[in-house]
């Protein structure tokens, strides 16, 4: 039976896919096969002996210490696209929170006489409140993923020009990209035309700080900048002196912190992106079908440090490897395996920069000591016979 531990709250959706039979799931689960988390931190807790993969129900992994889990051959899976809706439905609700002054409006509201002379005051001054509309401004798309390319094609609907930027788009999301879409050739192309800019990238050390001066000096004056990715991603005290500057328009953000909040020309928004009762239940179900797919068959999908490979069974039995990416790892796996009768019926091997992962299915036996043998390959990380 797998043990998986929860970290966090997960959706009964997600939860109902482990048959009782075969999984037991809670929070109080001691040296569990895996994790399931949502944003509960990791990188200071100590690992179950046996962990083998860890699933986020949600696209960023800040909260995971990957580099340790690649280290000790544990799977890192997320759900990119799950919560994609969600997380653009609010990047539209920013725009136009940003647009109209909506805000600023409700706020005034509340704060006059309740009389019979409210009516006429709110025609008298209304005014003061006016905005823009959408239709006809440009706004450029930072990252075409899976939340950046709904974004743009919303945006397209809506009537704006749409410029995308995105070095490293897949094949997937260009085509799922409406064809009005502009694709700016660069940054620079991208922030110099457009009202609004809305940012769709991760969280990584070259892109911590991203929107900074220099490329805020680039954008045109009042831009509208939003930000539903990760707070890090923006340098909040050069935004800061953009705002003040009227440079920047304003800054809608789903990350506040003491920096920005209260500030007159930010909207700032307590991390709601993907806190929808449909997003948390599309990530719960997904991050489940992905730690069944591992835990029963070795399969890899949506793995943040190894790469996908899936592979039908071919034969009974099934050997799976997380290895380093270096020369004749497959072959000494393979040598080992023929010096014991183990005959290797089909096999699957997928790399993923410094990163390997293999899947053999073969008719034999592997024993615990052949097992140590191939853990002992220098390069190995982890073993697994299923």
């Amino acid at each position: 039976m797998y043990t998986i531990k929860t970290l966090n709250n997960i959706s009964e959706k997600g939860l109902e896919l482990f048959p009782e039979n075969k999984y037991k799931v809670s929070d109080a689960c001691e040296n569990a096969d895996a994790y399931l988390v949502r944003s509960y931190k990791l990188n200071d807790m100590t690992f179950d002996e046996k962990l083998l993969c860890i699933a986020r129900a949600g696209a960023g992994t800040n909260n995971i210490p990957v580099d340790r889990c690649t280290e000790n051959g544990v799977v890192v899976f997320n759900t990119p696209g799950a919560n994609a809706n969600a997380v653009k439905e609010l990047v539209l609700a920013g725009m136009f929170l940003a647009a109209r002054n909506i805000i600023g409006g409700i706020e005034w509201i509340n704060s006059l006489e309740k009389d019979d002379n409210m009516p006429k005051v709110i025609e008298k001054e209304k005014s003061r409140f006016a905005g823009t509309e959408l239709a006809g401004k440009t706004i450029g798309v930072l990252g075409l993923g899976a939340i950046g390319a709904q974004v743009a094609n919303a945006a397209n609907s809506l009537g704006m020009t749409v410029l995308g930027y995105d070095p490293y788009i897949s094949v997937k999301h260009a085509w799922g990209l409406s064809r009005h879409i502009i694709h700016a050739e660069s940054i620079d192309d991208l922030t110099r035309n457009c009202h609004y800019i809305t940012i769709h990238v991760p969280l990584m050390p070259s892109t911590e700080g991203f929107v900074n001066k220099k490329l805020l000096s680039t954008m045109k004056n009042e831009v509208v900048i939003l930000n539903m990715s990760r707070g890090e991603i923006v340098n909040t005290n050069d935004m800061i002196n953009a705002l003040d500057s009227g440079k920047a328009g304003c800054y809608v953000t789903d990350f506040p912190d003491k920096t920005i909040v209260g500030h007159p020309r930010v909207i700032a928004i307590p991390h709601l992106g993907a806190s929808t009762v449909e997003a948390e239940e599309n990530c719960a179900v997904m991050a489940s079908h992905q730690l069944i797919d591992f835990l029963e068959e070795g399969n890899i999908v949506n793995s943040v440090n190894f790469p996908e490979c899936q592979m039908n069974r071919t034969a009974r039995n099934r050997l799976t490897v997380c290895h380093k990416n270096i020369p004749n790892m497959v072959g000494q796996v393979s040598t080992v395996l023929a010096h014991n009768n183990i005959n290797i019926e089909n096999m699957a091997n997928r790399s993923k920069g410094e990163n390997a992962y293999t899947i053999i299915d073969y008719e034999g036996d592997i024993t615990p000591e052949l097992s140590a043998k191939i853990q002992a390959i220098e390069g190995v990380l982890r073993t697994r016979v299923i």
